[in-house]
């Protein structure tokens, strides 16, 4: 492949709630088995992109133990293999990174030391499967200086009010791009996946930061979009950002979809740490229906349209349904779960009720007791 990876995982947001208190975004647990980091890391081992860096922030010491060891990935290796950037204070610099611009531009050595002339840029919180070196050979064909990629979300559950909104003309060239605008010109959002020559990148940066510039889209892009080839790149497939509490309910629930879960389970497949747990055990009483179980679970009630992770435990007469449960949690018996995301090692207590509402659904705090 001719291109290093950059995966950006240091992200926060406060529309997740409780749930990004104690774990970094790219680390959010999803589908009973992954982490969002998975997507994109199998995407680039699965692109022959061989050398990748993750570059992280807040909260990120759960993701550092989900890699602690690259070989799930294929990125063990002597040369290239998988690189961890956190923040880190030298003489010249005692800031945190203040943008995306400035935490590549704080380990511009990475680019510096490598060979290969093109870069990809993802995000570490989306959900998605796709193939980079079509959009390196497509960045290639075109000339682009920059490759965005875009997808069209009319009649989706994506409000472009949200995203990046893009304009293009019949060659794909960007005409405008403006980030979450009051009034969006189009429905083609920016899914914060980008291609950009390495020494252009360098040279982008060096430029920017000394001016105090450090946002990647206002100040990378924008600021030079009349100098830039910059070009889209129409993605169709499934994808999703794990950006707000309804949104990760959504994709979590969207994984119960005959398609969905298809499209995840072709090969080349997405990869994770494995857990040396046992099988998920159903009992006599247990009630299962359209619903994503983890290893090491043991069921004894009802369980509908649900997601539940590993080592979760839904004792006799308990229901649950349109659910996430994540890992090491316990619901007592004759409890009633619906509409909820409880996060991991939660109890609820016998004969409990946690019912929240489809639009709403309510968040229980890790380790939190019911």
């Amino acid at each position: 492949m001719k291109a290093i990876g950059i995966i950006l995982a240091g992200g926060n947001s406060e529309r997740l709630k409780t749930l990004c208190k104690v774990r970094a975004i790219a680390a959010m647990p999803v589908a009973a088995s992954y982490r969002a980091i998975d997507f994109t890391l199998s995407n680039m081992s699965n692109s022959a992109i061989n050398k990748v860096a993750v570059i992280t922030q807040y909260n990120s010491r759960s993701l550092q133990d989900h890699l602690s060891s690259a070989k799930w990935w294929d990125l063990d290796r002597k040369e290239g293999g998988l690189y961890i950037f956190t923040p880190f204070l030298t003489s010249e610099n005692n800031f945190w990174f203040r943008g995306i611009a400035d935490s590549i531009y704080q380990n511009i050595s990475f680019l510096k030391r490598s060979h290969e002339p093109y870069v990809v840029i993802v995000s570490g919180d989306a959900v998605y499967k796709m193939d980079y070196q079509k959009l390196l050979d497509y960045h290639i064909e075109k000339g682009a200086d920059v490759t965005i990629v875009t997808k069209n979300v009319a009649g989706s559950s994506k409000d472009p009010h949200d995203y990046g909104v893009m304009t293009f003309d019949d060659d794909m060239k960007l005409t405008s791009f403006e980030e979450k605008p009051i009034e969006p010109k189009s429905d083609n959002i920016s899914l914060g996946i980008y291609v950009i020559s390495r020494p252009l990148l360098i040279k982008l940066l060096e430029t920017a930061i000394p001016k105090g510039y450090y946002d990647f889209v206002k100040d990378i892009i924008l600021r030079n979009k009349s100098s830039l080839n910059i070009y889209g790149y129409k993605f169709e497939g499934y994808w999703n950002t794990l950006n707000s509490v309804e949104a990760y309910m959504e994709t979590n629930m969207d994984f119960l979809k005959p398609d969905v879960r298809a499209e995840f389970k072709s090969e080349p497949y997405i990869s994770t740490k494995p857990s040396d747990d046992p099988p998920a055990k159903f009992n006599s009483t247990a009630d299962v229906r359209n619903s994503l179980v983890g290893t090491g679970s043991i069921v004894d009630g009802a369980v509908n349209n649900s997601v539940l992770f590993r080592k979760v435990t839904i004792s006799a007469d308990s229901s649950v349904s349109n659910s996430i449960i994540m890992k090491g949690s316990y619901v007592g018996k004759g409890c009633v779960i619906e509409n909820a995301i409880i996060d991991k090692e939660a109890v609820i207590s016998d004969g409990k009720q946690v019912i929240g509402t489809p639009d709403d659904p309510i968040v229980i705090t890790k380790g939190q007791v019911v």
